[in-house]
């Protein structure tokens, strides 16, 4: 994992098909929520240095064969607005040169916001002072239940 984490926002605050174009540690980044899974990716287009992120969210087009065309990957491509580049929103990559042109991505996370206290609840605990057969000593278990889930983006 990156250094250095920064706390987006809630996953309520950022629902499926929307993106978030923040300020972290001197870069713009966008981050996308895409099916339920949250991506980052720099807000830079490789191509002519264009604010890549705020282009539109769409799919693309691909053909088997002459004639025979298809449209696909609906909500996973990042065109952008100057000139129309298309890149795959969970990887970076470029749709027309994948192993040569890619938008810088960042990893992301969804986790426990850093000031939320985790619930616990030991009711489904061990007893302690119960005796079990066996050469096993008891193991104490918990519940925890994360509220307040952050998207996180690592740099």
């Amino acid at each position: 994992m990156s250094d250095k984490r920064f706390e987006i926002c809630t996953t309520d605050e950022l629902p499926p098909g929307d993106r978030m174009i923040v300020e972290l540690d001197g870069h713009s980044v966008g981050v996308f929520n895409v099916d339920g899974e949250y991506y980052a990716l720099k807000n830079d287009c490789p191509h002519q240095r264009a604010p890549l992120c705020e282009g539109k969210v769409t799919g693309t087009t691909a053909a088997t064969e002459p004639g025979d065309i298809e449209w696909k990957d609906a909500g996973h491509i990042l065109r952008c607005p100057w000139h129309g580049w298309e890149f795959e929103i969970e990887t970076g990559e470029s749709v027309f040169n994948p192993h040569k042109v890619r938008a810088r991505s960042f990893e992301t996370a969804v986790e426990a916001s850093s000031t939320d206290a985790s619930t616990v609840d030991t009711d489904g605990g061990c007893d302690c002072g119960a005796s079990i057969e066996g050469d096993e000593p008891p193991v104490d278990t918990y519940e925890v239940d994360v509220e307040n889930e952050q998207v996180v983006v690592y740099l």
